[in-house]
């Protein structure tokens, strides 16, 4: 079918990018490509087309794109279908337990980085006041432009930017009220680049600063539980974290989260495998969840490739 190139001024290709930044590892070449593969899959856009988007030739955006995801263009198109998430889900909330299980020890879990988690409560955080300083920065990430926030502590904020990089750092601010906000392009760069770089070997776990009650810590503590490239329901977390009839509050917890990604909310869905009510827009839910699912059909054999990263979750406070 062909594709309508007027669209593409909807996906303009990045301007002021260093020759350099054009093999990055993660930059706004592949997020606009990406989100444009989302929006326009029923389409089937060519080669040729994708790489219009990323403002490349078509053999340098191959090469960059594969380089990154470990997966042609082409192949991450033929996964980009909403019925693929229906028939991703998960039903049983024990299915969660057990991938908890074998991604302890499991050698070839896809990404879902080694994380340590620490929890700061509401009292705590407002005892802290400005004493607690996060450091922030605005970053062109390869699944999209990210406002990513840090302390001593670990990362404590991580937001896909929807509309404006103001209306992203205003969030910032009414979250984090009361601490103090520095802003810091050098410090923040290195968890972005850890956050979203696909060929990454495990290392020391990256610290999570995590701001919320006993009952969000325990569901977020959750959603690491769901293996990459697979989704479940809300009832099914509320089933895990031993409260089946609490779903619509599981659904608001789920909601606050402030680690997008690294705490990945967006693996939770409707039963009906409908994708919608994430807090950085319906379309970047549906990226996040096409481009994992993408790599697992990936690592399952379809391009044999091989990967080493474990499912892990440490948490350094107990609820």
């Amino acid at each position: 079918m062909a594709t309508n190139l007027a669209c593409l001024e909807d996906y303009p290709p990045p301007r002021g990018l260093a020759h350099d930044a054009r093999s990055a590892p993660y930059n706004a070449r592949i997020a606009a490509a990406l989100g444009y593969i989302v929006e326009h899959y029923q389409e089937q856009p060519s080669l040729e087309t994708m790489a219009e988007v990323a403002g490349l030739s078509p053999f340098h955006f191959q090469r960059i794109f594969k380089r990154w995801a470990g997966i042609s263009p082409k192949r991450f198109l033929q996964y980009v279908t909403l019925a693929h998430a229906k028939r991703l889900l998960v039903r049983d909330a024990s299915v969660l337990d057990a991938a908890l299980d074998t991604g302890l020890s499991g050698p070839s879990r896809l990404h879902d980085l080694f994380v340590a988690c620490d929890a700061l409560t509401p009292g705590e955080f407002k005892a802290l006041g400005e004493r607690l300083v996060i450091r922030w920065g605005l970053h062109d990430g390869p699944l999209g432009r990210v406002l990513v926030g840090t302390t001593e502590r670990g990362v404590c904020w991580l937001s896909f930017v929807v509309q404006s990089d103001g209306d992203a750092i205003a969030a910032l601010e009414r979250e984090w009220a009361g601490a103090s906000l520095v802003r810091d392009q050098v410090a923040t760069e290195p968890y972005v680049e850890r956050a979203f770089e696909m060929n990454l070997q495990i290392g020391e776990p990256l610290p999570l600063l995590l701001k919320g009650t006993n009952f969000q810590i325990k569901v977020w503590e959750a959603l690491l539980r769901v293996p990459f490239g697979q989704l479940v329901s809300y009832k099914a977390i509320a089933e895990a974290i031993g409260q089946p009839s609490a779903v619509r509050a599981v659904g608001r917890a789920i909601g606050a989260n402030n680690v997008a990604w690294l705490i990945p909310c967006h693996r939770i869905i409707l039963s009906t495998g409908l994708i919608h009510n994430y807090r950085w827009g319906t379309h970047q839910k549906r990226l996040l969840t096409t481009f994992e699912a993408a790599l697992t059909k990936a690592e399952a054999g379809d391009e044999a490739i091989e990967r080493t990263f474990p499912l892990r979750a440490e948490f350094d406070r107990r609820f």
